[in-house]
């Protein structure tokens, strides 16, 4: 694992795989999710299908640096802070993040990319898109939102569950059972995974990196920042958006409405899949996406050497 340390003082923890030649994919984590949330199958996944592929903690997550300085924040406060006309303190926003990305693709030499997020990255790699269009190849939401969603009744009673489930107190053991029940509770229906593999899983990530105040942070950058919708519009790069059917954290409205508002996007639902990574389907996702992003590298080939063959005729 490596680190840069962005101008604004963020250190950046990454992965980096596959030859340096070869067309770049930038993964973008979601909420509170180390970089290694993001499944192994898929990431190596990738780099076998010929791409070079990079992964990393987000501030506030992992092994990135956690801005503990800052006090927690009120999430109610941020959300009042858009409908009245007073002023919360929020540590930072997606636009702040999105400049994190910005700052690892310079300080790796990289000028263009094609993009994959999910959940919150999903809107961090909107903004991108649709802020900074030359450094975008292609763009690929999964299980995001092009603003923060409507919560239906089956989404408020997740939410109440999970915060009863809260740990207590801090210890690791709490972190790992929390990990597991949520991770039950958000998951794909038609591909439940045991038990036994989910306290793996969470073990792991706990024992990597445990910040609950990171989670909190975050939580409120997406609550403060500004409606992306406007934005949105303004998105020509080739886009892919997979959403599953069963999603109770960003409802499968959310996903449509995102392909709709970008112009020639395609929409991929997947059945029984909900707010997770289901091992079963990383064959499937690695193949949408290699399908998707070597057909948005030929048109962005095809697109130089014509730019090219006209200079050369001038």
């Amino acid at each position: 694992m490596r680190t840069i340390k962005t101008p604004q003082g963020i250190t950046l923890n990454y992965q980096d795989e596959g030859d340096k030649k070869s067309p770049v994919i930038i993964l973008i984590m979601g909420l509170g999710a180390q970089m290694t949330v993001w499944p192994d199958s898929l990431y190596y996944g990738l780099v076998k299908k010929g791409f070079r592929v990079i992964r990393f903690d987000n501030r506030d997550t992992g092994l990135s640096t956690h801005l503990e300085h800052h006090t927690n924040p009120s999430l109610f406060k941020s959300w009042l802070s858009k409908r009245l006309p007073i002023r919360a303190k929020t540590p930072y926003l997606l636009d702040d993040m999105a400049d994190d990305v910005l700052a690892l693709m310079a300080a790796l030499k990289i000028k263009k990319a094609h993009f994959v997020g999910a959940s919150m990255g999903g809107m961090i790699a909107q903004l991108i898109a649709a802020q900074h269009k030359k450094k975008v190849l292609s763009l690929t939401t999964i299980m995001s939102s092009s603003s923060l969603p409507r919560l239906s009744a089956k989404s408020i009673g997740v939410f109440i569950k999970l915060a009863k489930l809260q740990p207590k107190n801090t210890s690791h053991d709490e972190a790992i059972n929390y990990n597991i029940k949520l991770n039950q509770l958000i998951g794909s229906p038609a591909y439940p995974q045991t038990e036994g593999a989910l306290r793996l899983h969470a073990t792991q990530i706990v024992k990597r990196s445990y910040n609950p105040n990171g989670y909190k942070r975050q939580l409120v950058a997406m609550a403060a920042s500004k409606n992306r919708q406007h934005l949105i519009r303004k998105i020509k790069t080739p886009t892919l958006v997979i959403h599953g059917s069963d999603d109770v954290v960003i409802p499968l409205n959310a996903g449509k409405k995102t392909a709709a508002l970008i112009k020639k996007a395609k929409l991929r639902i997947v059945p029984g899949m909900g707010h997770n990574f289901a091992p079963e389907l990383m064959p499937k996702m690695t193949k949408w996406l290699t399908k998707h992003i070597k057909k948005a590298q030929r048109k962005h080939l095809n697109k130089k050497r014509k730019k090219q063959q006209t200079n050369t005729l001038v």
